[in-house]
């Protein structure tokens, strides 16, 4: 796995998915991708896991990509196990991208993959994820657009989706 600080692009990473997997990000490479830290119990958990599916759903033979992690750093609202996390969001909302192995995206244990896309680009308040659903936008190549707060829609995000993905 490469480190943050060596890494060129989110294809330079391997993350665990949900069953303990390996998942080499290089197979993403060509596709757009929305990654997203999510929880189960947030106040944003309905509108956000809504709006990513309905993306996803228009988005995904397109070469648009959603990958979510989730993450209990904030609040303690992603509490339970990853089975339980994906059984909640693939029953509950129809998600039918990849949620991966739950992960910190602060501190000195941050996922490198997160350390990375922070290093990319930092928020309005510092490089700190501040909450749940985060996003960070990332294109063909595996660099990092653009990032988006906690609380800005994924459906306001779709005119930046399209551009990457050649469809505007």
């Amino acid at each position: 796995m490469a480190a943050a600080s060596s890494a060129a692009s989110v294809h330079d990473f391997t993350v665990k998915d949900a069953s303990g997997k390996d998942v080499d990000l290089r197979t993403y490479k060509g596709k757009v991708l929305l990654i997203v830290n999510v929880a189960s119990q947030c106040g944003l958990t309905n509108s956000n896991y809504t709006e990513l599916a309905q993306l996803y759903e228009k988005y995904k033979d397109q070469g648009f990509e959603i990958l979510a992690f989730p993450c209990n750093q904030f609040g303690g609202q992603e509490p339970g196990t990853n089975e339980e996390i994906v059984q909640f969001a693939c029953t509950r909302f129809k998600a039918e991208y990849p949620i991966f192995d739950k992960v910190d995206v602060n501190g000195n244990n941050a996922a490198p993959i997160y350390k990375f896309l922070k290093s990319s680009k930092g928020g309005l308040f510092g490089d700190s994820i501040k909450w749940n659903f985060s996003k960070f936008l990332v294109d063909k190549e595996g660099r990092v657009v653009d990032r988006y707060a906690p609380t800005t829609s994924p459906l306001s995000i779709e005119k930046d989706i399209k551009k990457l993905l050649g469809s505007s």
